[in-house]
């Protein structure tokens, strides 16, 4: 836990990136953000290539929704129940696993319209789970303090990949496929794992 430093101090903007590990988990965040949405860039293409009708293409967006839906108040609970670093391990690394066996289902061919919307789901389950764990933990990593500072850090971060990711997402699957961008996500979780 990060000691409350002086309330009268001027705590500027980016104050909190002087904080080792805010920063390191801040930095492989936004990789890791990048990688989900490039992901659902890849998904929701590979859905238009393998869909039997066109109401599959829809449900992609709903299997990446839904999972927040339904666990936002379980993971919140939890995230106050249990160490969040450990929790948050445990959903990078499951999101990992189920991003790797995602790559591998399209790279060999066995994808169909259901097994995708089965592994969207999984992987947005592991983000509802990890992200309440995420966003308590910042009083952790910084004072007291600099706390809405990091907190308009996250947001920002968060902004920054939702304005350029899905464009790298695109350009990845013309160049290389789907697949390619699901293992962009799958590597994008290695960052936080070993920052946490």
């Amino acid at each position: 836990m990060i000691d409350d430093e002086p309330d009268s101090e001027r705590v500027s903007a980016l104050a909190p990136f002087r904080h080792g590990i805010f920063r390191a988990v801040w930095s492989a965040s936004l990789v890791s953000n990048f990688g989900g949405l490039i992901q659902g860039v890849g998904a929701a293409w590979m859905m238009t290539t393998i869909a039997t009708s066109s109401y599959q293409v829809a449900l992609v967006q709903a299997s990446t929704t839904l999972p927040i839906m339904l666990f936002a108040l379980i993971a919140g609970a939890i995230a106050d129940s249990f160490n969040r670093r450990k929790v948050m391990l445990v959903a990078e690394s499951f999101m990992l696993v189920v991003s790797a066996l995602l790559t591998v289902f399209t790279w060999f061919g066995w994808m169909t319209p259901w097994t995708l919307l089965a592994f969207t789901f999984l992987i947005d389950s592991g983000t509802a789970l990890n992200s309440p764990s995420w966003q308590a933990s910042v009083g952790d990593m910084v004072p007291r303090a600099k706390v809405p500072a990091a907190i308009a850090l996250n947001s920002m971060g968060f902004n920054i990949t939702r304005s350029v990711g899905p464009a790298i997402g695109g350009v990845i699957v013309a160049a290389a496929g789907a697949a390619a961008a699901f293992a962009a996500n799958a590597v994008s979780y290695i960052g936080l794992i070993v920052v946490l």
